[in-house]
């Protein structure tokens, strides 16, 4: 078993950062540059900025923010929001991304996430997924969880993968900030359906969440926001938590910091 990353998703709206509950009453809880700098200090694994409102414009990813948070971030960078052309891909990767993060755009142009990979590699691909529970299933939905695509997950996730997307990103719009669980069943559902990495995200509220979601459901990556802004449980303390269940992690964490929780 591939070691297992533990991965702060620090979602960036305009000027600083925001976090919501099922992709809405976004409030802000800071600015990016200190943020991505906290988390050095606190050696995650890696860390995803996606930019909320850039599929509301037709304009360019904001490049220069990018090359500077990128200066200042020393684990690999996951950038999405916006991005729907292959130009893009590369001023963001020359910037200081080491991965673009395709959500909108794809429904649109599939062929965006085969180009991706044939220029830069299906590792610099992660395929974003955000999904609501409906009759019974999963619906992929687009443009920040507004608009249903009509596209069942488990089928856009192999979809994703034949178009050469090196992971998945999936999350669970109604658990989005809820601190309540990840979507146990969705995520087994499209880790059974791919044989690419797929990354839990969604609803994590503490570090059994994070132990579930990798033990039972078989995700190779656990994403947070929430449990990481709004309590005092860190990403060493969940890759503590994560090594106590059995689970590979990178032993980059401080052992004491779980052991005090």
């Amino acid at each position: 078993m591939l070691k297992v990353r533990v991965i702060p998703t620090l979602l960036w709206k305009q000027f600083g950062l925001v976090k919501g509950t099922s992709f809405d009453s976004w409030r802000r809880v800071g600015p990016v540059l200190p943020a991505i700098k906290v988390y050095n200090q606190r050696e995650v694994d890696e860390l995803v900025l996606v930019d909320i409102v850039a599929h509301q414009s037709d304009d360019d990813p904001d490049i220069e923010s990018i090359d500077e948070f990128g200066q200042d971030c020393f684990v690999p960078l996951t950038v999405g929001g916006g991005i729907n052309r292959i130009e893009q891909v590369q001023r963001l990767l020359r910037a200081g991304a080491d991965k673009v993060s395709v959500n909108t755009a794809a429904y649109a142009r599939p062929e965006l996430v085969t180009e991706i990979a044939r220029r830069h590699g299906v590792q610099s691909v992660v395929a974003s997924i955000d999904v609501r529970a409906q009759d019974g299933g999963w619906n992929c939905f687009s443009h920040a969880g507004r608009q249903p695509t009509g596209r069942e997950v488990t089928a856009w996730a192999r979809e994703l993968e034949d178009r050469g997307a090196g992971e998945i990103l999936i999350t669970s719009i109604e658990r989005d900030g809820t601190m309540q669980g990840y979507d146990l069943a969705l995520i087994e559902a499209v880790v059974r359906a791919v044989s690419i990495p797929v990354i839990a995200s969604g609803g994590a509220g503490n570090y059994q969440h994070m132990v579930e979601a990798v033990v039972r459901a078989g995700a190779s990556a656990v994403a947070a926001a929430s449990i990481f802004h709004f309590t005092e449980q860190t990403p060493a303390g969940a890759k503590a938590a994560l090594a106590e269940a059995g689970v590979p992690v990178r032993r980059n964490f401080v052992a004491s910091d779980h052991a005090e929780r």
